[in-house]
């Protein structure tokens, strides 16, 4: 098969070209996942204790903090519901940030759509998602608490949308800053850990009072992705609006990141 490499516009987003080169999305997808744990003594097994390990150490500090009553199911589980997500922002974010630069021999080297490489760092982290859902489900046996199986399969693939889609838009533009201005390699890590305050992962959002600092925290999509899925395990009301709004706030993220990735992209090779 032979390809045919046109001038392009800075900003125009060619997702025939993404289609055609699939192939190598897979093979970076895979490359990923296995580096991951490459030289690791229990290999895989992370993927499981650090969920499960982060979900103790929530439950330990915060259980008593914050009170049952504030919660739609037990703490473990309520925070486990969060972190199934959150795993997948902060583990995609960091990998998409650091993507270009750690791949700079292959971008010298070879031609393909570089957002190729920032959005198989995302699609890697799905693997680590999976086993989390399961350890998920795993507790909704373990501790009392009734679950509504058909609002939680539906919105599921949603607030994954969610995350995958706001993982991705930052993840493009951090890689693509990050490839010329090294600073944003210390900035990524303490972003993270800062956005993990502000996104209600460890506390529902029923304990911030009414008022411009719940509206400024539900202008996260990551909130809005916990906190629509947790409505729907436990069976409550599900707030549409609220869903239609981070769905499409996400789908912005998206596209300015992946927007300003391909205007950059032409100095890549000459900076990585």
């Amino acid at each position: 098969m032979e390809y045919e490499i046109k001038p392009r516009s800075r900003i125009h987003l060619n997702f025939s070209e993404l289609w055609l080169f699939r192939e190598l999305t897979y093979f970076f997808v895979w490359r990923d996942i296995k580096i991951k744990y490459k030289q690791t003594v229990l290999g895989a097994s992370w993927a499981i204790l650090q969920p499960v390990l982060l979900m103790l150490i929530f439950t330990l500090f915060f259980s008593r903090i914050i009170g049952q009553k504030e919660l739609s199911m037990p703490y473990p589980a309520f925070v486990f519901s969060g972190l199934i997500f959150w795993n997948v922002f902060a583990s995609g974010l960091a990998n998409a940030g650091n993507s270009m630069v750690s791949n700079a021999n292959i971008i010298k080297k070879i031609y393909f759509p570089r957002i190729i490489i920032p959005i198989s760092s995302v699609l890697s982290t799905l693997v680590d998602f999976s086993i989390s859902f399961v350890l998920f489900l795993i507790l909704t046996f373990i501790y009392p608490m009734e679950i509504s199986w058909l609002s939680m399969i539906i919105v599921l693939p949603i607030s994954l949308c969610i995350v995958l889609f706001t993982t991705f838009g930052l993840g493009s533009l951090l890689a693509a800053l990050n490839v010329k201005y090294r600073d944003f390699r210390y900035v990524i890590p303490f972003f993270i850990q800062i956005l993990l305050f502000l996104t209600p992962v460890i506390y529902p959002v029923s304990i911030i009072p009414e008022g411009i600092l719940l509206d400024i925290l539900l202008l996260n999509p990551l909130a809005t992705a916990l906190d629509i899925f947790r409505a729907a395990v436990s069976g409550a009301e599900m707030d549409f609006m609220l869903m239609t709004r981070g769905l499409l706030f996400s789908v912005v993220l998206l596209i300015a990141g992946m927007l300003y990735f391909r205007k950059t992209e032409y100095y890549f090779a000459d900076l990585a």
